[in-house]
This record gives C-alpha cells, structure tokens and sequence, in this order.
C-alpha cells in the first residue's frame, strides 16, 4: 500500500513552519545550547528561501510578553510579518491554519520553542487533521532535555517524523548537479554548519572544490 511518508521531502511538496523563536521563549530553553538552536532555525529558514518553499512564521504574544521573532531569522524574509498569536498550540489559531492550508503542502516540517509545548500541541494537531509532520529537533528546544526528549518522543508515537535542518536542505537539494541552487546551498552550508562549513570554506578559497 502506497505509503506518503515513504516520499522525499521536495520544495514542491512541502512547507516549512517556524514556530516562536522569540527572546522570551528562548530564555526559558534549556534542553540544548541555544545560540546552536538559532542558528539551525536561521539555516532552515534560509533553506526555505533558497528553495522557494512555503513559509509560515508565527509568533506568540510578542507585543506584550515574548518580544518578537529573533532578527536573525527575520532577516532572511525581512518583509514577512508573523502571525501573532494568543494560544499555546498555534494549530488553535485560524490565521495560522489559514495560512498553512493556503501552502497547499501536507508536508509539514516544524519547528519551535518550546518542544513541550509549541512543537508538541499543533503536530498532534495537525497529525490528527491529516498531514505529515517533520518535527526539526535541533531547531527546537524545551524548558529541560528531559522535557524535550519525552515531547519528542510524544510525537513520534502520534505520527511526526524527526528530522535535522541540515537533513532538509540536504533532502531538498539532493544532488549536486543541481546548479540552480548548488551555489546557495554552499553559501547556507558555510555561514550555518560550523566546523564542516569551516572546511567547505577552506576548500573552496584552498581548491576550488566542490562537494559531492
């Protein structure tokens, strides 16, 4: 029986969703270093830019308790207003299912602060309503690692299926013969992967190589 999952994930298939990545939000993380968090965050959502992929940034109360989404990430879609929120589980919130519906994608690949909560409640939600969901466990973080952990594991059992920002873009490009994007892709892996985008870098300026 023909299995949806079993499909890489594709710019054309899929969105990617953001979820608070926020000053207050990222106070309260834990689970894993957090300049490390953004920085996956920032490489996933440049990811969705160089592939022209569907993006969907939310925000929870940033006007009067979280502050807004992180400059690093707004950066890349500078013109981008978030859909703010009031509610935990941003599935809960019409404007922002609105605005995942009208992706046309039943590929969801999220991420969020925290994993507990803001990952866990839309992904059972959405799993529940029919899409595929691809948590992105390092860009998302929890209140502890073991809150993180169990909310991970939470959603596996419902369905979701973990994955790393660096996996996506990797997913998405797929083969290095693709030029369209190979020269964006390299850019992405040497600003956002440290060390292994060190080398990248070192073998460029060094050998003009290219990686395969």
């Amino acid at each position: 029986m023909f299995n949806a999952k079993e499909d890489l994930l594709t710019p054309d298939n899929s969105a990617i969703i953001l979820i608070d990545h926020q000053p207050q939000m990222l106070f309260g993380t834990q689970s894993g270093d957090r300049q490390a968090i953004i920085n996956n965050t920032v490489g996933l959502a440049k990811t969705a830019k160089v592939f022209n992929a569907p993006i969907v940034l939310t925000t929870v109360a940033a006007d009067t308790f979280s502050g807004p989404i992180h400059p690093h990430i707004q950066e890349v879609f500078p013109d981008y207003k978030p859909i703010d929120r009031t509610s935990m589980n941003s599935w809960e919130d019409e404007n922002f299912v609105a605005a995942v519906k009208q992706t046309g994608r039943k590929k969801l690949i999220m991420a969020a602060l925290w994993t507990e909560v803001c990952l866990a409640f839309p992904t059972i939600s959405a799993i529940r309503d029919g899409y595929e969901v691809y948590i992105v466990t390092d860009a998302s973080g929890g209140t502890t690692t073991e809150a993180h952990d169990m909310a991970v594991q939470r959603m596996i059992q419902a369905g979701a299926i973990p994955v790393t920002w660096l996996s996506v873009m990797l997913e998405y490009q797929r083969d290095w013969a693709r030029q369209a994007t190979y020269d964006a892709v390299m850019d992405v892996t040497i600003a956002n992967t440290g060390a292994y985008g060190a080398g990248v870098f070192y073998a460029h300026t060094m050998f003009g190589g290219h990686e395969g």
